[in-house]
């Protein structure tokens, strides 16, 4: 699914073994944000781009 931040466009996934979200910018799959919440892996991803 993605979602519509006002500045970007990202998806959102769970890495269950390591107990992280991954932020994922919907047009460029490089760019990458990591946080032990959705909103923490979010930040760190808008701090990308």
């Amino acid at each position: 699914m993605i979602y519509d931040n006002a500045q970007f466009k990202y998806r959102v996934a769970l890495n269950t073994q390591t107990q992280t979200f991954i932020a994922y910018d919907a047009k460029d799959d490089s760019k990458v944000g990591y946080g032990i919440t959705i909103e923490k892996a979010v930040e760190a991803l808008k701090n990308l781009i």
